[in-house]
């Protein structure tokens, strides 16, 4: 079994809110996710649940209400979004950038995994792929390289928006088990999909913002 990880502790939201174009998205929300659990966030598009995750990564601030990791609210914490492994809607490659040279930058930027560079291209299935600048780089490949971040460094919380967006079944199925993996090493994970995603074994909380 992997070694588990250092930095954890729960996540609690209290009261949060977000407005756009002065509406609420969402308003008094709570939320609580301790390690060795998943949050499936659900919602009807525009209920804000990317602006709810872009928020608990310090992309934007929250209109309203606190955040906080242990104790401590995540403003007095550099740590914590240090540790955070983010994928979004936007793949966040560096186009002029081989495959292999985007995933020592992703290695460079966060506290490092130990797994060699060669063995993530092996197991994400772009090794002959390593030397080609990433904008030559198919729809399904690229979304394989932003997911390889949560393999290139060593954080306890990863934070996926539809994560499984343009990827064949064998591609899923691998991330899923790397799901499942994180978690049992103590890790939290926070999600948006539209795709069936296999979390069986795991302690997985629903929230719908629509409601």
């Amino acid at each position: 079994m992997e070694k588990q990880y250092s930095f954890t502790a729960d996540l609690n939201v209290k009261n949060l809110a977000c407005l756009r174009n002065e509406q609420a998205l969402f308003s008094g929300l709570n939320v609580s996710l301790s390690p060795e659990n998943v949050l499936f966030l659900e919602g009807e598009n525009g209920s804000g649940k990317t602006s709810l995750l872009r928020i608990l990564c310090g992309f934007r601030l929250a209109d309203e209400g606190e955040i906080s990791w242990g104790e401590q609210p995540v403003s007095s914490v550099p740590e914590y979004f240090e540790n955070i492994s983010y994928v979004g809607h936007k793949n966040g490659i560096k186009d002029e950038l081989t495959v292999e040279e985007n995933l020592n930058l992703m290695r460079s930027m966060a506290t490092a995994s130990d797994i060699e560079t060669e063995v993530v291209l092996k197991q994400i299935g772009l090794f002959k792929q390593a030397d080609v600048l990433s904008r030559q780089l198919s729809a399904g490949q690229k979304r394989k390289l932003a997911l390889a971040r949560l393999m290139m460094t060593n954080n306890s919380f990863w934070i996926l928006d539809e994560p499984f967006t343009s990827l064949d079944k064998a591609t899923v199925v691998f991330f899923e088990s790397l799901i499942k993996q994180h978690i049992a090493r103590g890790g939290m994970l926070i999600l948006t999909s539209h795709h069936d995603i296999d979390l069986s074994g795991l302690s997985v909380h629903h929230l719908n913002l629509s409601n």
